[in-house]
């Protein structure tokens, strides 16, 4: 279970225009669906800059929107050092992306760090880049991103309505 208050969330792929910004759109959409998406900042980025500043894959976008989420007007961005600090939790969509992450990040915040579907569902593998493939990629990338993101809503859930009293035992 996650330990501590979880107030932000930072998706983060190679270029930030297939994977991380479905991860941002469809957790966004999942956390709204179930009632409480604006208390938590959701936000994607690349541990590479080549794309900066470009909206995300149309293949993405037609995926998204397939299933009533709109992410056109994301903007691809590149891992800032604050970012480090700023977020609660930081989602590699990939291994490659995960010891990026930790190879920039202070060893300070490195457990922030985490595989994105192995944090989810308990299951240590990658959401694969469908970069080079076809629209049937996508597809396949987005349910595994919708049925992780449906698992780490729950988490949430259960982690706000848990509240900590505060208070020890009385009981011995």
């Amino acid at each position: 279970m996650i330990a501590k208050p979880i107030n932000s969330i930072l998706f983060v792929c190679l270029g930030n225009i297939c994977r991380s910004p479905l991860a941002e759109g469809v957790l966004r959409a999942v956390l709204a669906e179930r009632g409480y998406g604006g208390d938590i900042v959701l936000d994607s980025a690349a541990t590479g800059g080549w794309e900066v500043g470009s909206a995300p894959d149309p293949r993405s976008i037609a995926i998204a929107s397939h299933h009533g989420i709109d992410i056109s007007r994301q903007r691809a961005r590149k891992v800032m050092a604050e970012d480090f600090h700023r977020f609660d939790l930081i989602f590699g969509m990939d291994r490659s992306n995960v010891a990026d992450l930790k190879a920039l990040a202070p060893a300070a915040v490195r457990d922030r760090i985490h595989l994105f579907l192995e944090f989810a569902e308990g299951r240590p593998r990658d959401v694969p880049d469908p970069y080079y493939e076809d629209q049937q990629a996508f597809a396949e990338v987005y349910r595994m991103i919708r049925e992780a993101s449906e698992v780490l809503a729950t988490r949430l859930a259960a982690r706000v309505s848990t509240p900590d009293s505060g208070h020890a035992s009385s009981t011995i």
